[in-house]
């Protein structure tokens, strides 16, 4: 039962990827606008009920990271060690995600981004989400008693750091100086 359930886990993880990798070689190729659904789907050799499946729009399509961004997000949070301070951990976090939008092979991706505006809104919709389950996390760890909007705010700031990171000349310089104002934010709410 488990090897099957395994399996079939690997083949909805490779359908899910082959969907996204189609979908994304076509946007690039043709233009987000100019491709729809069903020419992902036939290109693919998947139903478009499938790809619905996988994907709870076109635009998510892009954004095939989306919940491994957020996962990771949340990570930071609860699988730091203990004696860890959290924002030294988001720090970490936000730069990895930096490092990987901002590597070469990410540019057209993020040029096709920049240049759809039906994507830019998708991507700020997922930033408000992914800083929404962040503060959430913050505010769920009992290492960190503050109020609701603190937690909120921590959290908005670090997805924000990422986007002024990852649009600044030297990415890595950007991420450590918007950290650095939000740990003295932090310290105002929560003295160590």
């Amino acid at each position: 039962m488990n090897e099957q359930t395994g399996r079939r886990e690997r083949k909805k993880a490779a359908t899910r990827r082959k969907i996204a990798d189609t979908a994304l070689r076509l946007f690039l190729e043709r233009g987000y606008d100019e491709v729809g659904i069903r020419e992902v789907a036939a290109e693919a050799d998947v139903a478009v009920t499938t790809l619905f499946s996988h994907f709870p729009s076109k635009e998510a399509l892009v954004f095939e990271q989306d919940s491994g961004f957020e996962r990771g997000l949340v990570q930071a949070v609860t699988d730091r060690h203990p004696d860890e301070p959290l924002v030294p951990a988001l720090r970490r976090q936000i730069r990895d995600m930096v490092r990987h939008c901002t590597a070469p092979e990410a540019a057209p991706v993020q040029h096709l981004i920049n240049t759809t505006p039906a994507l830019l809104q998708y991507e700020e919709s997922m930033r408000l989400r992914h800083a929404e389950s962040l503060a959430a996390v913050i505010a769920a760890d009992l290492r960190v008693p503050v109020t609701p909007t603190a937690c909120r705010t921590i959290a908005r700031f670090s997805i924000d750091a990422y986007t002024l990171a990852r649009d600044s000349e030297d990415p890595e310089v950007a991420v450590d100086e918007v950290f650095r104002m939000i740990e003295a934010a932090w310290a105002s709410v929560h003295p160590a």
